[in-house]
């Protein structure tokens, strides 16, 4: 499995980027983050996804390993491809793409060209429910670590950073330093949360 490219570039269009390292130039479908960051520095890093399919072998790229997380996590949906995901990631930006899904936002990601209400529907159901399965139900108020009281948007910030991730305990953690700083709806939580949380 090839999970990390760094080289220079040699070719890209269309969002594939040719990569080359020690000789080898590895072909590349980037999302719209790392296409732009590759094109104009003509050399960087990838984090990768080998996807292997009957008609074919192809290898994904991202900016970071939150955003092949979050990859990840959405072609594990029922009906999401890896076309589609990398669609999805080129089209929002993660933390937008978290608060969505947080907040079950059907109409927000139905907005992403291609991407149909009902799929929309399934990635909010799905993602929402790997995320809690994930935790055994640890975001519920009452067995959480932390003694604070969180508000709905708490939460909401928590399950979005967890879809990106993070472990609960890092994201409560970030959220409660978000808070502090004076952040106050879910999309400074979340904005504020992915910048400081490494």
């Amino acid at each position: 499995m090839i999970g990390y490219i760094k080289g220079n570039v040699l070719f890209a269009d269309g969002g594939v980027v040719l990569l080359e390292n020690n000789g080898i130039g590895y072909e590349v479908i980037c999302s719209a983050s790392v296409y732009q960051k590759l094109l104009a520095e003509k050399k960087g890093e990838v984090y990768t996804y080998l996807a292997v399919r009957e008609d074919g072998v192809s290898l994904y790229g991202f900016i970071s390993r939150e955003e092949k997380n979050m990859f990840l996590k959405l072609i594990s949906v029922s009906g999401v491809g890896p076309k589609m995901g990398i669609t999805v990631l080129s089209n929002m930006n993660l933390s937008d793409l978290a608060v969505k899904i947080a907040t079950s936002d059907v109409k927000g990601l139905s907005t992403i060209k291609g991407l149909g209400k009902k799929t929309a529907e399934r990635i909010i159901l799905e993602l929402r429910e790997k995320i809690t399965a994930d935790e055994n139900g640890e975001l519920t108020l009452k067995s959480a670590p932390v003694q604070e009281t969180f508000e709905e948007d708490n939460q909401d910030a928590i399950i979005a950073l967890m879809s990106l991730g993070f472990t609960k305990q890092e994201c409560v953690k970030a959220v409660k330093q978000a808070k502090e700083s004076g952040a106050s709806t879910i999309e400074q939580l979340i904005s504020y949360a992915i910048k400081h949380i490494k």
